[in-house]
């Protein structure tokens, strides 16, 4: 099955050697997003909640060059350097997402790429 990969200047350019996105088939494997602005490609200012907002933008800026929505996500992973934030998060994510929401994982990390202290990646599936 050929593979595409989604790329968008919405969202922030990879900084490694990996693509923001891959679409195999009907199914996108989005990268994590840390909080970086895509313009400047430094970390959103503010607290904690600009930080998981910035994320969520950066996700939809990704789902959406691939053809989809926040609401296509099957799979959401997070990753947090102080699991603490993780009822924010929820708080948050309730206005990105709605029921049915998708599967998801928290898990707490040591550190991020750039400082950040949240990180997010999914799995999409278009068509559903």
């Amino acid at each position: 099955m050929p593979r595409e990969i989604i790329s968008t200047d919405q969202a922030p350019q990879a900084i490694g050697t990996y693509s923001q996105a891959v679409k195999v088939g009907d199914t996108v494997y989005l990268s994590g997003q840390i909080p970086l602005v895509p313009a400047t490609m430094a970390l959103v200012e503010g607290d904690m909640e600009a930080q998981i907002r910035r994320v969520f933008d950066n996700l939809q800026a990704v789902a959406r060059a691939a053809g989809g929505e926040l609401a296509d996500i099957a799979k959401l992973n997070i990753f947090l350097t102080d699991l603490g934030h993780f009822p924010l998060v929820n708080e948050v994510m309730a206005a990105y997402f709605q029921q049915p929401y998708p599967a998801r994982a928290a898990i707490g990390v040591a550190s991020l790429p750039k400082g950040a202290a949240v990180e997010m990646d999914a799995v999409m599936v278009l068509g559903g």
